[in-house]
């Protein structure tokens, strides 16, 4: 049985999709189009007590206890048939999403499988703590940390990057040992549902990865992690609903690692590579439609350069190309869905009371036939806000930015760490003990010099303030999925 025959998107649990329940469904809308294309089976309840109790028989049936060796040749045979169905894979992104054909293949599965390489090369090579003690007369202890796995997580997915986030996740949570429940997005189902057959086909045993589909309060996602046999939760999504998650698992006290909203900025100086700024920052605002938690928002530009800035940056802005997905030539999706349109055009009406000049966009474009039912907006950049500005203070999450300008180093690292958020920040300059001083002078979990999103996936990655709790990335990943015991042996 497949993720989604009979244009159904199943729960997964134990190793089984579940037939359906057409009392339990909703549909799943084409961002692109606005039309339906197919239904989604919401987990009730006892579907999802059924999936945390595979997943903890999965842990005591051997799971936990198998080899690391074993554990990383999984990964790596998942990667391998990954690529092998990678088309489908990016089929499947692209109906969830919306987002253009190129993006899909480049960037969401081409990361999905090099986090699972990569996950599988980091476990393989961790190493544990030992410290010898000196003790009286001349003895020593030795002292060692075993780590195992935290147990059955929670993995709970947004829906602006599902396939490369949700891989994120589960790649050093399998590699540790751990059982998963995921709740992908209700706006972005099918790559969670297709990644349950590969795992399938590879090995992973039954329970030991699930798939529960719903909605947040009152659904899945509330069932998920409020469940009293949830280790740890992984959340990546709101700053809103981080702090609600954190509520929730507060009375059981269990471990989350949150990657939450960001409000990013980008402080341009004026010894830059104008040209290589600019396509930096084309890049950093309007990467799949703005929709990513490390997009640019405040750009921040000496003054002396900023009508150049500024002008480079419309241009780039009127060169994206809106079309279908499949149309190679297509640099620019929609948005999620008409909510989320909604909520960012609220902002553009905030703009505009704010004393904004709009200096490209600012509407819904017109695609004509089937598109105009679509999430579709405008790529937008304003000039004449200030950090006063609710605009610029709160996230947005679409392809939208606004350009301040900025006279001296300090006034510029003052202005872009003036916010509650704290994910990722980017620097220009050709100096290149300016680009060290400033990156380290932001209140950021990621600081670019010269570049944007270039990624180490061993590195740390995670914010502060708003923007999360915790680290993610290499050893850091390690280190949330497993909890330490220390064995002390006197010699």
């Amino acid at each position: 049985m497949t993720a989604d025959t009979g244009r159904w998107i199943r729960n997964f649990v134990d190793g089984e999709f579940v037939e359906p329940d057409e009392r339990r469904s909703f549909g799943k809308v084409d961002p692109a189009t606005g039309s339906v294309h197919a239904r989604i089976h919401e987990a009730d309840g006892p579907l999802v007590d059924r999936a945390v109790a595979a997943a903890r028989r999965a842990l005591h049936d051997g799971w936990a206890n198998t080899a690391v060796r074993e554990r990383a040749a999984l990964l790596r045979r998942a990667a391998d048939r990954i690529e092998e169905r990678f088309e489908e894979f990016v089929a499947a992104e692209i109906a969830d999403t919306g987002k253009p054909v190129t993006q899909a293949r480049e960037l969401d599965v081409a990361r999905a499988v090099a986090n699972f390489r990569t996950f599988a090369d980091v476990v393989a090579a961790a190493g544990q703590e030992s410290f010898l003690t000196d003790l009286a007369g001349g003895r020593q202890a030795l002292n060692y940390a075993v780590r195992k796995p935290l147990g059955v997580v929670a993995v709970i997915v947004p829906w602006n990057l599902p396939l490369l986030l949700l891989t994120w996740k589960i790649a050093p949570a399998l590699a540790c040992g751990n059982a998963v429940v995921v709740k992908p997005s209700e706006e972005t189902p099918g790559t969670a549902t297709l990644l349950a057959e590969v795992l399938a086909e590879v090995g992973l045993p039954a329970g030991v990865y699930n798939v529960v589909h719903g909605f947040g309060g009152g659904s899945a996602g509330e069932y998920v992690t409020s469940h009293p046999g949830i280790d740890g939760v992984t959340f990546t999504g709101s700053s809103a609903t981080g702090s609600h998650v954190m509520k929730t698992v507060a009375p059981r006290v269990r471990p989350v690692s949150f990657e939450l909203g960001g409000k990013n900025a980008a402080v341009v100086f004026d010894d830059v590579d104008v040209d290589e700024a600019l396509t930096g920052l084309s890049r950093s605002v309007f990467t799949n439609t703005g929709q990513v938690c490390l997009c640019t928002e405040r750009v921040y530009v000496q003054r002396s350069v900023f009508d150049e800035i500024a002008g480079g940056l419309v241009e780039r802005a009127r060169d994206l190309r809106l079309g279908r997905p499949l149309d190679e030539a297509t640099t620019t999706g929609p948005l999620i869905s008409q909510a989320h349109r909604d909520k960012v055009l609220r902002y553009f009406e905030l703009a505009e009371q704010a004393g904004a000049e709009v200096l490209t966009g600012g509407g819904i474009p017109r695609l004509g036939e089937d598109l105009d039912g679509g999430s579709w907006i405008e790529p937008t950049l304003w000039t004449g806000l200030t950090n006063a500005d609710r605009v610029v203070r709160e996230e947005i999450f679409g392809p939208v930015a606004a350009l301040i300008p900025f006279d001296t180093e300090a006034e510029a690292i003052a202005l872009a760490n003036d916010t509650d958020y704290g994910l990722a920040a980017s620097v220009w300059t050709n100096d290149l003990r300016r680009g060290h001083r400033v990156a380290q002078s932001m209140n950021v979990g990621m600081a670019w010099v010269n570049t944007w999103f270039l990624r180490d996936l061993r590195s740390p990655f995670g914010g502060v303030g708003l923007s999360g709790i915790g680290r993610e990335g290499g050893e850091s990943s390690l280190h949330f999925y497993t909890e330490p015991t220390n064995v002390c042996v006197q010699l």
